[in-house]
């Protein structure tokens, strides 16, 4: 007899520009479903279910849910929390008072987490539940994923940022730092190569937290593309590291034991000033400008969604609630690219175990990494493009350099 009863969807993690097509399609899929009777939404994730905050998700119209597919940040109220043994007991019971069944959580590898304890703890305590992790992440970190949704979105709107700030650095000079999001993978970082449309533009250097970072090679790096062209654009992920430890943390850490990498540009500003104290000579010499950007936020925010990353984020909240209602049995949905060809992209899911995606990063392959660890190969973009879409033209203006 089919698991019938009840259903809860959690989103929980960074936000991303296309979450919200994971949650619809959710939605309008389980409405297909007898299996599945009231259609709740826990408003902020774990933290929402432990306070019993919960939502009936049956009244919104299509309309409504068709507005809020093409909104970012999460529409139930994200967070970050992993759940003691003693508030999974707690979970259990109002799962059981609400008769829920099938538990969705929308997020990425801590996310991921999260369900697998849950998953682990209504299992030794003999409750029927489905629970399945939906895939997001703008870091592209997720195992046995292709890539992830909110991934496509995010580098979109990287490649198009490092497109424009070129052509500003290009108008005064001088050298621009900017530190893109990625704590252990430099997947994001290296979206910014896209926005090369000849040879001499920026980005001009990429530092990923894949490779070591050496003070000593990035000086001489940076001098050496102000000699060749007069101006420096640099990408560098606010992961980067060295012997294992990021070059800069505040210290803290989240419940997951995530450290904190920054919250108001420290980065940009440490190594704006390296490079002032370190170059100090040339600088002054050349009246050169030094400044730093953190994109931040706006990277997950910005309101511009990739077609084909909207297209697959909705994609994988469907096929949760199809495999969950077929198979009765908890997992992850994955994302796999049908074949090498990025003129003929395609793509399709299937699934994988909750354990596969918990907690573990997947990094930027060493294919994707030039050999002095300061550019990205071509073959990253072949990866990449499919995802992100026709990007705009730039215009110039021949002998202006």
């Amino acid at each position: 007899m089919a698991l019938k009863g009840n259903a809860l969807i959690g989103q929980s993690g960074g936000p991303t520009q296309v979450i919200n097509q994971t949650l619809v399609g959710i939605i309008k899929e389980a409405r297909k479903h007898g299996e599945i009777e009231t259609l709740y939404g826990a408003v902020h994730g774990v933290a929402g279910i432990l306070s019993d905050n919960l939502v009936d998700l049956g009244n919104l119209s299509y309309p409504e849910l068709d507005l809020i597919a093409k909104t970012p940040g999460a529409g139930l109220g994200s967070v970050r929390k992993k759940p003691t043994e003693e508030e999974c007991m707690t979970i259990l019971r109002i799962f059981q008072a609400k008769n829920i069944r099938y538990f969705f959580y929308i997020g990425g590898n801590d996310s991921a987490e999260t369900a697998h304890i849950i998953d682990d703890f209504a299992k030794r305590e003999g409750y029927d539940l489905v629970v399945f992790h939906v895939p997001k992440t703008i870091d592209n970190d997720l195992l046995v994923n292709d890539h992830t949704p909110g991934f496509g979105s995010a580098a979109r709107f990287v490649a198009m940022a490092f497109m424009g700030d070129n052509q500003d650095n290009k108008s005064l000079g001088g050298i621009k730092i900017n530190i893109v999001m990625g704590r252990h993978a430099g997947f994001l970082t290296a979206a910014s190569v896209l926005a090369r449309q000849r040879e001499d533009d920026g980005p001009h250097l990429i530092y990923v937290p894949e490779r070591d970072f050496d003070f000593d090679n990035f000086l001489q790096d940076v001098e050496d593309v102000y000699r060749r062209l007069g101006r420096v654009q640099i990408a560098i992920s606010e992961g980067v590291q060295r012997g294992g430890q990021p070059i800069y943390s505040t210290g803290y850490k989240d419940s997951h034991g995530n450290i904190q990498l920054g919250t108001a540009g420290e980065l940009g500003a440490f190594l704006a000033d390296f490079v002032k104290r370190e170059m100090g000579g040339l600088i002054f010499q050349k009246q050169l400008r030094v400044r730093a950007d953190t994109f931040g936020y706006v990277q997950r925010s910005f309101p511009i969604q990739s077609e084909v990353d909207a297209r697959e984020a909705y994609m994988v909240g469907k096929r949760a609630v199809e495999y969950a209602i077929v198979t009765e049995k908890s997992g992850s949905v994955a994302i796999k690219r049908l074949g090498d060809d990025p003129s003929s992209y395609a793509s399709d899911t299937f699934i994988t175990s909750l354990d596969s995606v918990a907690r573990h990063t997947k990094s930027l392959s060493s294919e994707y990494i030039s050999p002095r660890g300061n550019d990205i190969t071509d073959e990253f973009k072949d990866y990449v493009s499919p995802l992100v879409g026709t990007l705009p033209k730039m215009g110039y203006i021949e002998g202006i350099n």
